[in-house]
């Protein structure tokens, strides 16, 4: 908790007193735990040599998430505001700090994987060579792997982490940076294909650094209005001035840009569907299930609490934002022939419905987001799992028409694809269901009901895609037969069988995680 240090108080130059705060070490320790293992994992990339750094990283990495994922266990159902006011501990958080952790410790597995690409893993050898140079033909003869990607992947979870539990603007804008940055590169690291990964990683890092310009610059627009960045102070100042003020209206729109760009929400979604089939599949899969709940879980701390004296003026336009959102995604996905920008649309359409949970404004459409969120980053991750498996001697077939046939080929991975394309759908007795369920009751409750109508319709565009693949695995005859379902290593198996396991039990028994959910629904101030 916030204390004050008589000794080291010291007046500033307006003559008020300064108070080092205290750090609570405890209540910061997940935080702290990952991303003091990605330094670590820093020194082992300087220190250790090549031939042993993968195994120390593999050691490392689930070692730090595991611990990381217990002390968040260990704060369940406490409530504290630490760091001056700029961490927040409470139940939103730790839900979503446990989320990502699941996810990472998952991704891990994926992202370990050696047996599905012959060349090695996912990733480019190194990455600081020319695509289609000698240099890079001689690394990859060599057997050189990137092991780079663990520490990053740690800062990447680390700043998630920070990311949904900061409670000033100014914290949550350094989370945001340190959750970016590694995805970036990332994504530039692919080991086929390698030009349009780098041409993705450009595209995100330049979208991004425009979103992060119109966060800092709406944090700074609010601040000269509450002239604090804490979100308790802002809500306060909009308590005591009730009246419509321009500057803080024009601070929360370019504010709410920037956190609408990282949840790829329309019309600030088009870098989406290049990042999503230019990454490694098994970055791309990790970047939509852990990013999506890490922007949310910003989103809905920024609105829910700091913002909530606007809701209001920011509920319409969250709601317009949210139909065109899912009309867009559902609508463009029909289109796409290649399976990873499906999915991209896909998640674009998730994010509309998800951001009927954010406009609600309630406790009912917090605990509905918490459950929503979980279960689609699970899905998501294990489709993703699954596209990476199907092969042909380029890669992996990422084209629609490279799929027909495949319930014959390989018919447990179609139907796991099939499965996690039923949730994404919806379908009852699947997480989708549950999730939209709950969304679609709390955006009622608030009075939105013919929004929901719509999101309904949206829906049932999007089954359309999803029925369309399950048809064309089952029930069209295979072309060629170069495509191929690789047979993964256990890492892959035991990941993808807990992403199955968990879109099954929360479609048929999901009501111990919305009790956490309902649990977990109310920020702390």
């Amino acid at each position: 908790m916030i204390a004050a240090h008589p000794v080291a108080a010291v007046l500033g130059q307006d003559g008020q007193q300064f108070v080092p705060p205290v750090i609570d070490w405890a209540v910061i320790a997940p935080v702290v735990i990952v991303l003091g293992a990605a330094a670590v994992g820093v020194l082992v990339e300087a220190f250790v040599p090549r031939r042993r750094r993968r195994t120390v990283h593999l050691v490392l990495v689930p070692l730090a998430l595991a611990a990381a994922l217990v002390m968040v266990v260990r704060q369940a159902g406490t409530f504290e505001v630490v760091m001056s006011g700029a961490y927040a501990g409470d139940g939103p958080a730790r839900f979503l700090q446990a989320t990502v952790v699941v996810v990472g410790i998952i991704a891990t597995l994926f992202i370990a994987e050696r047996h599905v690409d012959p060349a090695g893993d996912a990733f480019a050898p190194r990455a600081s060579t020319v695509p289609g140079s000698d240099d890079e033909r001689d690394f990859t003869t060599a057997g050189w792997l990137q092991t780079e990607v663990w520490p990053l992947l740690l800062f990447a979870i680390g700043g998630m982490m920070l990311f949904v539990a900061s409670n000033d603007l100014l914290t949550m804008f350094v989370a945001l940076e340190v959750m970016s940055l590694p995805l970036y590169l990332l994504t530039a690291m692919a080991r086929r294909r390698r030009l349009l990964s780098e041409e993705a990683a450009l595209k995100y890092f330049i979208l991004g650094a425009f979103s992060s310009a119109f966060f800092i610059y709406g944090a700074a627009l609010i601040y000269g209005f509450a002239g604090s960045v804490l979100f308790d102070d802002i809500a306060t100042a909009l308590a005591a001035q009730p009246g419509s003020n321009g500057l803080v209206l024009a601070g929360a729109a370019v504010l709410l840009v920037g956190m609408l760009f990282k949840v790829a929400a329309v019309p600030f979604h088009s870098w989406t569907p290049d990042v999503y089939q230019g990454a490694p599949t098994v970055v791309t899969g990790f970047m939509a299930a852990g990013v999506k709940v890490a922007a949310f879980g910003a989103l809905l701390r920024v609105v829910y609490v700091g913002l909530s004296g606007l809701q209001w003026d920011l509920t319409p336009m969250l709601l317009v934002v949210a139909t065109l959102t899912f009309f867009v995604g559902s609508i463009v996905a029909l289109s796409q022939s290649d399976m990873k920008r499906m999915l991209a649309y896909s998640s674009i359409a998730h994010a509309g419905f998800l951001l009927l949970g954010v406009a609600a404004v309630s406790r009912a459409g917090l605990s509905a987001s918490l459950f929503y969120l979980a279960a689609y980053a699970f899905a998501t991750l294990g489709s993703f799992a699954i596209i990476s498996l199907v092969r042909d001697a380029n890669g992996e077939a990422t084209r629609l028409s490279q799929w027909a046939g495949l319930g014959r080929r390989s018919p447990l991975a179609a139907g796991a694809f099939a499965l996690f394309l039923l949730a994404f759908a919806g379908i009852p007795l699947t997480s989708g269901f549950i999730g939209k369920f709950s969304v679609f009751s709390a955006s009622i409750e608030a009075g939105d009901a013919g929004v929901v109508v719509l999101a309904v319709l949206a829906s049932a565009v999007a089954a359309f895609f999803y029925a369309r693949v399950i048809v064309l695995m089952f029930f069209t005859d295979p072309v060629g037969d170069d495509v191929r379902v690789v047979v993964p290593s256990v890492l892959t198996a035991v990941g993808l069988g807990v992403t199955i396991a968990i879109t099954v039990i929360l479609g048929v028994f999901p009501q111990p995680l919305l009790d956490l959910a309902n649990q977990a629904d109310l920020f702390v101030r």
